[in-house]
């Protein structure tokens, strides 16, 4: 089961994005290589349609990291989480993992049973985020391939695995 991270002294609030923050989160991202930038009018609609399952951390007023993700329409039991920034002076905060609980916290995720995302390969940073994710979670981490470098992007992009933890139970408060 998920262990509830200690409180932290400094300022850092963690929270759903209001459509103000897209700006701030499309910063974040392009800060952050090599996450693939998306248009600044994607982040506002994560921002604002996708506020329940995104969390943005804030410290000292400033936006420090982020996770976007939505509960597939035909998979509700299904969180994927699309994508995870933190700032370089953020790093080493736990932060990722406070942001997800953040959002496994809320009503939309009630039913949240698995948690799927994408890694290319030879990102070992996320590996090992969603290895530890796994651990917190209690549950498996099983791999699959998902999108092929050739077959679906051409040879434009990477190839991204389909990670998928759980089954997992989550606890009433996290």
């Amino acid at each position: 089961m998920p262990q509830k991270e200690a409180e932290d002294p400094s300022s850092l609030r963690i929270s759903p994005p209001l459509s103000e923050d897209g700006a701030a989160v499309h910063d974040l991202i392009a800060a952050c290589p090599p996450l693939d930038t998306n248009s600044l009018y994607m982040n506002l609609i994560q921002t604002t349609h996708f506020a329940d399952t995104c969390a943005l951390a804030r410290e000292d007023g400033d936006v420090i990291g982020w996770v976007s993700g939505h509960i597939p329409p035909r998979e509700p039991d299904v969180f994927f989480l699309w994508q995870v920034a933190v700032g370089e002076k953020a790093r080493g905060k736990k932060i990722p993992k406070r942001l997800v609980a953040d959002i496994f916290s809320r009503e939309a995720c009630r039913n949240v049973k698995y948690l799927k995302t994408t890694i290319t390969p030879d990102n070992e940073a996320s590996w090992g985020l969603f290895r530890s994710i796994a651990r917190w979670l209690g549950a498996p981490l099983n791999e699959s391939e998902f999108f092929d470098k050739e077959r679906h992007f051409k040879g434009r992009h990477d190839s991204e695995i389909l990670v998928t933890i759980g089954p997992f139970e989550l606890p009433a408060s996290l």
